[in-house]
């Protein structure tokens, strides 16, 4: 079967930045729906009329991937606002209570820098700003259910960010 709108694809990749380095390997297959809200469009236009087996090399500039880097979704916050427990690259949905009022409350915030009085929050997805390199195969390929179909999603999604706790290596999928 081929890729066409309304599929599952099981994708595997290697994700490089412009310079070479490795950013994130995807070794074992996930799925994802074609035509929905798990892939990036630019992804999903290079996988049409694919078979299982086909490997993609595709360059997708800022405002194909993650978008551009915004500032103003970089705030600093006062310490107390936060868990005693707090690390850098920790995720919150939204800023805590008595946080900065006109911050988007539907962001997901990483922790950038602790000081003892402040915490720089930053709402840019991580790879915001940034030109990448997706070197993928398509595993597999199946017709999708209506119930993924009425949900937009396997479930998985590109690169959805996940809040994490302390020690938590991973922010991508």
């Amino acid at each position: 079967m081929e890729v066409t709108p309304q599929c599952v694809v099981a994708l595997t990749w290697t994700l490089k930045d412009t310079l070479g380095e490795e950013l994130d390997v995807l070794d074992e297959p996930v799925e994802f729906l074609v035509g929905g809200n798990d892939l990036l469009g630019k992804i999903e236009e290079a996988l049409q009329g694919h078979e299982p087996g086909a490997r993609l090399d595709l360059h997708l500039e800022p405002e194909d991937a993650f978008g551009e880097y915004n500032e103003q979704l970089v705030f600093l916050e006062p310490r107390k606002l936060f868990p005693a427990e707090l690390e850098e690259g920790m995720t919150f949905e939204g800023l805590p209570p008595g946080g900065n009022a006109e911050a988007p409350r539907d962001v997901l915030y990483t922790v950038t820098e602790i000081y003892p009085d402040h915490v720089v929050l930053d709402g840019n997805h991580p790879l915001a700003g940034i030109a990448i390199r997706l070197n993928l195969k398509l595993e597999s390929v199946r017709e999708a259910t209506e119930e993924e179909i009425g949900r937009g999603t396997t479930g998985t999604g590109f690169f959805r960010v996940q809040p994490q706790g302390p020690g938590d290596g991973s922010l991508l999928h």
